[in-house]
């Protein structure tokens, strides 16, 4: 692979108001080619592109491309960067109206230099917000297309449109559809810029000769016209990678827009380092349907202030990340102590969590053309979620994981919409820990609040994902939870269901189908605010539950809790897949002999607290 730095451009405009400005603050500027303009931090702004080209492990080679008038800058440049003057390239042009375009460049020093690679394209005086740019991630990408490659952001409402290259990309295989150089309003919806960052495989680089020879007139062999043709007329296949980050200092500008945008940048410079982002998930209860999610059911979940996971990122040299003393501990303070811990807590703590859930977004972002900055960070935990009874301890942690890193690279829901994150969060626990388990979890605490859920089969299909609808908080009743103190690995309770499943148990399918009507009834219930219902619903979920997984899989503990709570005249049921039962005491009067009751037995008591964000505008993605 071959880089190629474009910065052969006569920018007439910004050089003329240099030189007649009447204040004398850029007097000291006069006749400096626009890339080599103080940038960020007083860094030249084409410092910061041959840092992110300047290695041999992706580059053989990087060529500049500079006019004539200019050249003399770039040659005292190179010298002073350990850039090779030998790989300077002149234009021969003197002025803007002899300029020869920047397709006509990158074919000059194609053949000037016999150059039969790959090639990557860069504008070397654009500002680009964001100056770490992880271009092997770029490159690992262009591979992985084998296709021309196009690198873009999308434009802040500022921008204008018809300043850029505008694209249409598809969302499911991240193609190029539509190439608009320029448009004029109204051409396009679109606001995703194309810049001049391209990769280019070497044949269709053959097709430049023809490109040139079609169009003579200097103004249509800007890399954009190049584009569009390619696309539209050449049917090759040019595919789009995303920067989370924007560009400007683009084609001609003014003195006014170089210092807009070098205050601006600036100023984010000069911010204080935000110390740490923390974000935070929360337990769940399923009230209803589960476990019928892993099987083309419905639910309905909510999630609970009582329990949460707290993951917190700052940047830092390396990529650390944080043990927790109590969940991944590495010093006993004896073989006893060591005994004793791993008996009652396992051998498998948060760490793996933060480590799978960093490789699933790398690999994602790789593979979705999201080109993410290249810094380090330091990630940490923190959880209070009751291990192994069923209260979705595992996918809070990845899900703030996610959380921080979308956070911290600055990804939005145009790049992991909400409804598939449910999906991305499963994917770390099934693909790279290989834990059983359904959507719901994952679901709900994306979601958050209390929410209804239909995994039908045709919509998973479809669209990859449910009908997740948000309902009132308000018509969740005052539930109690209680949990085993010392409990057994709550993933054994799902038995063989899944295999009878797969192989058409007619049991099986019978008892999904019900729990999908029991929650339809439920969330009528719920609505009418009809609690006695709901708790026969509960209450028949249960015995239904028993009947598929059988209670020698339910476990001992398991059921003392659900003997007590009937003793109780209380509706119960199991909100996970183990370790822990909610439940319903719709006389108050019972409550307090439930709690002793419970607590005599040795379990742990609480009253649920319902967590919901404010719900406005709210959505199903």
């Amino acid at each position: 692979m071959i880089c190629i730095l474009l910065v052969a451009g006569h920018g007439t405009l910004l050089e003329s108001q240099i030189k007649n400005d009447q204040s004398g603050l850029y007097n000291f500027l006069e006749s400096v080619p626009k890339a080599l303009l103080p940038g960020i931090g007083g860094k030249k702004i084409l410092d910061f592109w041959w840092k992110a080209v300047n290695t041999r492990q992706l580059f053989n080679e990087v060529y500049l491309v500079t006019n004539a008038d200019k050249y003399k800058h770039y040659e005292r440049w190179a010298t002073a960067n350990d850039f090779p003057v030998e790989n300077l390239i002149i234009d021969g042009t003197t002025t803007y109206d002899t300029r020869l375009g920047a397709v006509a460049d990158l074919e000059l020093a194609i053949s000037s230099k016999k150059l039969n690679d790959d090639i990557t394209v860069i504008a070397g005086d654009m500002l680009c917000a964001d100056q770490n740019v992880d271009m092997a991630q770029v490159l690992k990408f262009f591979r992985l297309k084998n296709g021309e490659l196009a690198i873009y952001y999308k434009m802040e409402e500022s921008e204008s449109t018809s300043s850029r290259g505008i694209i249409k990309v598809c969302p499911d295989t991240d193609r190029i559809t539509h190439f608009f150089e320029k448009p004029q309003p109204g051409t396009t919806t679109s606001r995703l810029a194309s810049v001049v960052f391209y990769c280019f495989r070497r044949e269709t680089l053959l097709t430049l000769e023809e490109f040139l020879n079609t169009y003579k007139n200097t103004d249509d062999r800007a890399l954009g016209k190049y584009m569009e043709w390619l696309i539209s007329v050449a049917d090759v296949p040019v595919y789009g990678m995303k920067l989370p980050t924007g560009f400007q200092l683009i084609g001609q500008v003014g003195l006014s827009d170089y210092t807009k945008w070098l205050t601006h940048y600036s100023a984010i410079k000069n911010e204080p380092k935000v110390k740490a982002i923390t974000c935070r998930a929360y337990a769940r209860i399923g009230i209803i349907g589960n476990p019928s999610d892993g099987y083309c059911g419905k639910t309905i979940s909510m999630t609970i202030a009582n329990f949460w996971a707290d993951v917190t990122i700052a940047e830092s040299k390396n990529l650390v990340l944080g043990q927790h003393p109590l969940n991944d501990p590495t010093e006993f303070g004896s073989l006893l102590d060591l005994y004793y811990i791993s008996r009652k807590e396992g051998y498998l703590g948060g760490l793996r969590l933060l480590q799978a859930t960093c490789k699933k977004f790398y690999q994602f972002c790789s593979e979705k053309g999201i080109a993410l900055s290249k810094k380090n960070f330091t990630l940490k935990y923190n959880v209070n979620i009751p291990r192994q009874v069923g209260l979705a301890g595992s996918s809070a942690i990845v899900t703030a994981t996610l959380k921080c890193l979308m956070k911290f690279y600055n990804l939005t829901d145009d790049d992991l919409p909400t409804s598939l994150r449910p999906n991305f969060i499963l994917d770390v626990e099934k693909e790279e820990l290989f834990i059983t388990a359904g959507l719901q979890d994952r679901v709900v605490q994306v979601y958050e609040g209390l929410v209804y859920m239909d995994f039908n089969k045709s919509l998973m299909e479809q669209h990859g994902f449910g009908n997740y609808v948000h309902m009132d908080i308000s018509c969740a009743p005052p539930f109690w939870l209680v949990y085993l103190r010392d409990p057994s690995d709550s993933g054994m309770i799902h038995s063989n269901v899944r295999q009878r499943w797969l192989n058409n148990d007619p049991d099986v399918l019978e008892a999904m189908q019900m729990f999908a009507e029991l929650t339809d009834k439920a969330k009528g219930a719920m609505e009418l605010k009809n609690w006695s219902e709901l708790a026969k619903l509960m209450n028949r979920n249960l015995e239904l539950r028993r009947s598929i997984f059988t209670d020698a899989c339910l476990g001992q503990g398991n059921l003392k809790m659900i003997e007590i709570a009937k003793q109780h005249g209380c509706a119960v049921k199991l909100p996970g897949s183990g370790g822990a039962v909610i439940g319903l005491c719709l006389d108050p009067k019972k409550l307090v002999e439930l709690k002793k009751a419970f607590q005599e037995a040795g379990f742990v008591f609480c009253q649920v607290i319902p967590y919901c964000p404010a719900q406005t505008d709210r959505r199903n993605d």
